[in-house]
Order: C-alpha cells, then sequence, then structure tokens
C-alpha cells in the first residue's frame, strides 16, 4: 500500500495539560489554583499524579515519540512564589525518568492556564508581578528537569486564559472586564518573554510559545478560500485577526503591536501597562512556535452587532455559524484552513520552526464490548493530517504533529462530557481503553505516513462470509434482534471483533427498510420568517450533505395533519424534523407514536414527549432583567403574550425570578403577537403606574409596540424610560432608539436540529439541546 509520507525525523506525539488529568489536587503540598476554586467539584479527572506509569506505558505501546505535558505552577509554588514544594517537582522528575525510559521525549509546557490562586488574590495576570512571579517558577522548574528537557514552551493559549478567564469570564477565573483581559494578554506575553530569558540564562535548548491560530474568513470564503472580499468585511476579518492572532504573534516575533489594535487596546484599559522596553522583552529569539488549530473563526461586517465580551472591540463584526461538518462541541470542521495558516505562517515569519501542538475533536463516542469504534475522530486527524501534509510540501517548516489529546479529560467549564482522547477512560474506575483512532494513529506512527488508498471496510457481505451466515442475519445481530439463536450471534460477533467492522446506516437498513427521506414539517410561521428561512437552509444543507432527500410538508389544517401521520406511519420517511404551531396541538404526539425519529424546533408542553431544539428563553428573560436592574430601573414592567406559548411562559418565568431575588413584584399586561398589541399593552402599563421606569417585552415586535406607546405619553427612551425586547430581530436595530433585545441564534438552532436528527438515525442516545441566548445591548436602555 502506498503511502503520504512525512519528512525523515518528523515527531508524532500527543499533548495533555496537568488540570485536565493530574487530579490528586491536594496531593503533596499542592496549593489551589484559579480552575480548582472556579471548578472545585471536578479536579480529580484521569488520576495521572498516581497512574502516570501506566499513561507512559500506553504511549510507548503506541510508538509515541514525544509527550507535551503542562507542569502544574501551584503544584511547585503553593503560594505562587516563595519556597519550592520539592514534593511537586519529584513528580514531574518521576514522569520525566519514565518518559526518557520509554524512549519518549519530554516537551514540558509551563502554564497551561492553572495559575495559584495565591497570586489570583492579589491582582492575578493583570498585575505586572505575576510576569516576574512566573519568571522564577520556570527558573525553579528549569533547575531540577533541564538536564533531561531540551523543548521548553512557556505559555498554551494566552488569548483563551485573557479573554476568555478575564474578558467573558466563560473560564477560570471568571472575570469580565476588556480592562483586565488586556492587561493580562500584554503581562502573559511579558512573562513569556522574562521565562525565555531565564530558561536560555540556565541553558535551554529550545523555548517558544504555543499559541491557538485560527483562520479568519468570511462564510463565503470557508468553501471559495480565495473569494474577494468588500471593504467593509475586509476590515471585520483583519480586526478580528488583530484581536486573536496578531495581538500574540506580532510582539513575540516582530516586537511591536498591529498598529490598528493599540487604539483599541488604549479605548478600553489605557496603554500605561505597557512599559518601556516590554516589547523587547518579549520579543525574544523563538526557537519553536506551538500552533493549535482546530476550527476558523468566521465573520462579517454588520453595523448593528455590539462587541463580543472575547474580543473586546469587536462591535460591527458578526461571529458566522456556517452549514458544514461539525464536531460534537459545535466547531466547524475546515481542514484546509490548517495548510491555509501553516503556509501563512512560513510566509510572514520565515526560517521559524513550527510544530502542531494540538490538533482533535470532540465526538461522541459509544463503548461496546468489541472496542470503541470512533471512525469520525480518525476521519477529523487523517484530514488534518493530509492537510499538514500539503503544506510541508509546499514548505512550511513543521517539525512535528502532536494530537490532541492522550486521554479523555476534564474538559475545563465543560467537565467530563467532552471526548477528545485517543484512549477512553471510565471516570468511575479510572481504566483506560484504546479507541479505534489509538490504534489507526499507531499505525500512521509506524509508517511516518498516511496510506495513500484508504483500506476497503469491511461489508455486512465480508462478515456473512466469516461467520457463514447470511446477510440478513448478520444485520439483525448489529441491530440488536431477537430472532437469532446465541451461536449464531456468537459467530457473527467474533467475525465482526476479527474484521473491525463498524455498524452503518446500509446494516440497519435491511431491518428498519430505510428511504433516506426525511420529512421538514413547517407549520405557518408565528415567530419570524427569519427562523423558518433558517432551518430550510441549514437544516436541507446539512442532511443533504448526508444523503437524505428533504420534503418539505406544510401542516396548516387537520388534514394536512392526518396525511403527515400517515406517510410516518407507512415507513415513506425515515424521520421528521417538525417546526411545532406556536399553539398546542396534538401532531407531535401523533407523529411519537409511529416509532418514526422526530426532533422539534421549540420546547413542547410536555418535553418528555420527543427531543427538541430550543433557546433559553427563561435564562434570557433573566439576563434582560438583571440588565435593567443593574442600571437602577426598579418599577419594571412586562408585556407578555400569547400565554399558551411554551416559549412566552418561560420568558414570564425568568423575569419573575430576577425580580424575586431583588425583592420586586412584577407588573403585566397581556398582549399577543403583534405590534399592536404591544402598543396597546405598553399604554395599560404606563396608565396604571406612571412611575414605571422600565419595560421588558416578551418578542420584539411587542417591545417596538411599546416604544410607540412610549412616544404617545411623551416618554423620553431610555431617560425616562427603558425598554428590552427578546429575538433581536432585523428590526430591532433600526428602530429609534436601538432596541435592546435577547439574541436567539438562529443558524446554531436549526443546524442542532439537523444533528439532533442524524444521532437519532443512527440510534444514538440523544437529549434535547437548549442554547444559550445574549444580550444585546442597544440605545433603549
Amino acid at each position: 500500500m502506498s503511502t503520504t509520507s512525512f519528512p525523515e525525523g518528523f515527531v508524532w506525539g500527543v499533548s495533555t495539560s496537568a488540570f485536565q488529568i493530574e487530579g490528586a489536587t491536594s496531593a503533596d503540598g499542592r496549593g489551589p489554583s484559579v480552575w480548582d476554586v472556579f471548578s472545585a467539584d471536578r479536579a480529580e479527572a484521569c488520576d495521572h499524579y498516581h497512574r502516570h506509569s501506566e499513561d507512559v506505558r500506553l504511549m510507548k505501546d503506541l510508538g509515541m515519540a514525544a509527550y507535551r505535558f503542562s507542569v502544574s505552577w501551584p503544584r511547585i509554588f503553593p503560594e505562587g512564589s516563595g519556597k519550592v514544594n520539592e514534593a511537586g517537582l519529584d513528580f514531574y522528575d518521576r514522569l520525566v525518568d519514565e518518559l526518557l525510559a520509554a524512549g519518549i521525549a519530554p516537551y514540558a509546557t509551563l502554564y497551561h492556564w492553572d495559575l495559584p490562586q495565591a497570586l489570583e488574590m492579589i491582582g492575578g495576570w493583570p498585575v505586572r508581578d505575576t510576569a516576574r512571579r512566573f519568571a522564577d517558577y520556570a527558573a525553579a522548574v528549569h533547575d531540577r528537569l533541564g538536564d533531561r528537557v531540551d523543548t521548553w514552551f512557556t505559555l498554551n493559549e494566552p488569548w483563551v486564559a485573557a479573554f476568555l478567564g478575564y474578558g467573558s469570564g466563560v473560564h477560570a477565573p471568571g472575570r469580565k472586564s476588556a480592562a483586565d483581559a488586556f492587561r493580562s494578554a500584554h503581562h502573559m506575553l511579558l512573562a513569556h518573554g522574562l521565562a525565555t530569558q531565564a530558561l536560555r540564562s540556565a541553558g535551554a535548548t529550545r523555548v517558544g510559545p504555543v499559541l491557538n491560530i485560527s483562520p479568519v474568513m468570511t462564510p463565503a470564503q470557508v468553501s471559495e478560500l480565495g473569494r474577494e472580499l468588500s471593504e467593509e468585511d475586509a476590515e471585520a476579518v483583519a480586526r478580528i485577526d488583530a484581536l486573536a492572532n496578531r495581538q500574540f504573534l506580532e510582539p513575540m516575533l516582530r516586537g511591536s503591536y498591529p498598529a490598528e489594535l493599540l487604539p483599541i487596546i488604549e479605548r478600553h484599559g489605557g496603554l500605561e501597562h505597557i512599559h518601556d522596553g516590554d516589547l523587547d522583552t518579549i520579543a525574544q529569539p523563538v526557537d519553536l512556535l506551538g500552533v493549535n488549530y482546530y476550527t476558523p473563526l468566521v465573520v462579517q461586517a454588520q453595523p448593528s452587532e455590539t462587541a463580543d465580551p472575547a474580543f473586546p472591540g469587536s462591535a460591527g463584526v458578526l461571529f458566522c455559524t456556517v452549514p458544514t461538518a461539525v464536531t460534537a462541541m459545535g466547531w466547524p470542521i475546515v481542514p484546509n484552513c490548517l495548510s491555509l495558516l501553516l503556509g501563512r505562517l512560513s510566509r510572514e515569519y520565515p526560517g521559524l520552526d513550527l510544530m502542531v501542538t494540538e490538533n482533535g475533536a470532540d465526538f461522541v463516542d459509544t463503548v461496546t464490548a468489541d472496542g470503541i469504534h470512533d471512525v469520525d475522530r480518525i476521519s477529523f486527524i487523517e484530514e488534518h493530517l493530509r492537510a499538514l501534509s500539503s503544506a510541508v510540501a509546499d514548505g512550511a517548516r513543521v517539525r512535528g504533529y502532536l494530537v490532541w489529546t492522550l486521554l479523555d479529560n476534564l474538559e475545563w467549564s465543560d467537565g467530563y462530557q467532552r471526548k477528545f482522547g485517543l484512549v477512553h477512560v471510565d471516570f468511575a474506575t479510572q481504566r483506560r481503553r484504546l479507541k479505534d483512532s489509538a490504534l489507526w494513529y499507531r499505525d500512521v506512527i509506524r509508517r511516518n505516513g498516511l496510506a495513500e488508498t484508504r483500506p476497503k471496510r469491511p461489508t455486512l457481505e465480508t462478515v456473512a462470509a466469516r461467520a457463514g451466515v447470511s446477510r440478513a442475519t448478520v444485520s439483525r445481530v448489529v441491530n440488536g434482534e431477537a430472532a437469532v439463536s446465541a451461536d449464531v450471534r456468537t459467530a457473527v460477533m467474533r467475525a465482526v471483533k476479527e474484521l473491525g467492522y463498524v455498524p452503518n446506516a446500509a446494516a440497519r437498513s435491511l431491518v428498519t427498510r430505510r428511504t433516506n427521506a426525511i420529512a421538514l414539517v413547517l407549520s405557518v410561521p408565528r415567530q419570524g420568517d427569519s427562523l423558518t428561512a433558517a432551518v430550510v437552509q441549514y437544516v436541507t444543507s446539512m442532511l443533504e450533505g448526508a444523503g437524505k432527500q428533504i420534503t418539505l410538508m406544510l401542516a396548516d389544517t387537520a388534514e394536512s395533519h392526518r396525511r403527515i401521520v400517515q406517510q410516518a406511519e407507512a415507513r415513506l420517511v425515515d424521520g421528521v424534523v417538525l417546526l411545532p404551531p406556536d399553539r398546542s396541538d396534538t401532531l407531535a404526539e401523533r407523529l411519537s407514536r409511529t416509532g418514526v425519529p422526530i426532533v422539534l424546533l421549540g420546547k413542547p408542553a410536555v418535553t418528555s414527549l420527543v427531543p427538541y431544539v430550543d433557546v433559553d428563553n427563561a435564562g434570557g428573560a433573566e439576563t434582560a432583567t438583571q440588565h435593567l436592574l443593574a442600571r437602577g430601573r426598579r418599577r419594571i414592567g412586562m408585556i407578555c403574550g400569547p400565554m399558551d406559548l411554551v416559549s412566552v411562559q418561560d420568558r414570564l418565568a425568568g423575569h419573575r425570578a430576577a425580580l424575586h431575588r431583588a425583592g420586586l413584584q412584577p407588573l403585566l399586561a397581556l398582549a399577543d403577537l403583534t405590534r399592536a398589541s404591544g402598543a396597546a399593552a405598553g399604554r395599560q402599563l404606563l396608565g396604571d403606574d406612571p412611575g414605571l421606569d422600565a419595560i421588558f417585552a416578551a418578542t420584539d415586535q411587542l417591545a417596538i409596540g411599546a416604544l410607540q406607546a412610549a412616544r404617545e405619553a411623551g416618554r423620553r427612551v431610555p431617560e425616562d424610560l427603558a425598554i428590552v425586547g427578546f429575538d433581536d430581530i432585523d428590526a430591532a436595530s433600526a428602530t429609534t432608539p436601538g432596541l435592546t433585545t435577547v439574541r436567539v441564534p438562529l443558524a446554531d438552532q436549526a443546524l442542532a436540529l439537523a444533528r439532533l436528527l442524524l444521532s437519532r438515525l443512527e440510534g444514538r442516545h440523544t437529549t434535547s439541546v437548549v442554547l444559550p441566548t445574549r444580550l444585546v445591548v442597544r440605545e433603549s436602555t
């Protein structure tokens, strides 16, 4: 079999991080990190601290040449600085010795987000002194391990630590301050420079940072990379590239910040934290740049868009969802972007050695008696390795590839639900099991390349021939049918295991009579054409990409309901995507009794009926009400309606919850879905309570009606009366003043519907999906 080979000496391995796998968070003198405080009930992880010998054996058996691990700062300095904890260094001593004995090169990362909590309590990364403490810590670790570790990475993904930890607050330590995010980013850069100086003066061989680098592009460029951009989109792409990528690349590799970034930093946090000489310190020569790549950033210009908290200065830029294959975390899978970014780095920073230090994916893994057949992960890694090979052929100086990650682990804020590992971990028993992807990667390492012609998958016929039974019998066994004898079942499962057969839709079709037809059932839209349009566009795109045929059906009469149910009962469709009517009816219940997989858009009145996709209506309303309360509003009315809509009921519940915590009582007025009824309800609220200082409306249409009622009453918005809506329809940004509202992710709902149905068709366990909303603050508050 011919192969796509990689250069001689190309390094193959894996990466991990201390907090995600080590556990033992209070063992042998380790102090707490910011993540122990942020997610205190999740810290046992993979118990790698006590089981590292087993994990090193696994890596040796898989043929790994390198292991990138991170050192836990609070394990070395429990108070962040001061006296070294020798027991903590002893652990890494043992780990490094075992790696070297196994023929595996240890690559040490000094910071993978686990800042000692003691340092956070005196300011954390926004304080300059933290950078100096980091350099001291780097010197202490090198003093113990430097005779055996020759590759040192200073920081891992400083953008994430700064802007998710201090900007949006979704990572530890959970602060929400644009000024703190920019200060943290600069001090991490300074820490890199100071630590590099300390490591080099102690004799370190290779030193560099690890950056998460994402190509920034518009939705159109995802499928057509060379597409020309409008002036507005080009500016949006350049600005996000400066915030996400060049904010770190340029200071480290050229000793300067991007010119367009400095005004953004100054506007949000000033420039006083950037001292004379800092950039010279930051721009220490880099021996090796670690590149972490998962997915591109997809954006386009949209003047009404407010800034994303993770990207201060991004006002006027919309972060987009694209209709392409995604991982279980919803990250678009675009392998050719790895070639794109490696080529860019090689052109813009010639002579720089690169290493892909993280690349991998979260997929839903199913543990079976004969293994964990994670074909999606194999496909993901293989396609990215082909993209990497293409970049190397074009001259990119890529020295190695490290999969993220060795073990299923603690995925930060997402806990244990995410599965990135080549090795499955049963967290109840800490048992390790190799997935198919681990065995596949072992073969890639052995031949230093990919099979040019991919091996043909075993088929039903292959298994049937091996077991000496019919094709239909194999199908019954893999589908769990009872009408098969124990001896025949044993023979079939032995053949399945020996051949590495992965059951697929073809096997199941003999039993389930698959048609590959999907009914997309639309009710008369009452929540705005934009949601219906997004569902039709994205659901159709994803399902057709999966080989399905889409039939659009309108559910607007009793006769149409009867016809749809008949099609399902006759198995003329494999599945149904149902956009339920706004008001209660029995169609979903009737379809659920047919046995055909169904998914709903919007939470039904009986939530146990079938899986559904919805947005966090209660949470969005709660956030909107808290926003009004934070601005000193205390007499807040709500326009509700219609009350038979589950979404409106949830929005009312969220509004009431926020008021209850503030010790306030709700003031309500009922309406239907029209602007006119919103205006009437607004007049009622203003008439009933002349001291009213805010209105929260269950929809934007009702809120626009309330704006009209305020003008009629001579009330100034927002000086006298603040108004908030829900949905962020197109008209919300065009009102005078612009309407503060709660945005619901249209495309994300549609993509989640398609993924949920595909999971059901594959027979995987599925649960309903509730997507987050986001408050969009405009002039009306």
